[in-house]
């Protein structure tokens, strides 16, 4: 997996995901929402932690920023 996800990205997704425990830990979202929101954020910090989106692959788009070359 080559990979394809910005500081910022990261950052991002782990912000969201924390406010959506958050919101499900102070029963602010209860239910099916809940579930379907908590599982939305374990994808984040998932994706966060190995850098990689999968839906970003198919399309060839990154977030990440060019290496730059070592001279």
């Amino acid at each position: 997996m080559k990979k394809n996800m910005g500081k910022i990205d990261r950052n991002v997704r782990i912000i969201i995901a924390a406010i959506i425990v958050g919101a499900a830990y102070m029963d602010v979202i209860s239910g099916t929402l809940e579930v379907v929101l908590l599982v939305l954020a374990g994808i984040f910090v998932l994706t966060s932690v190995i850098n990689f989106c999968p839906l970003y692959a198919p399309f060839k788009f990154s977030t990440r920023k060019k290496d730059k070359a070592v001279q």
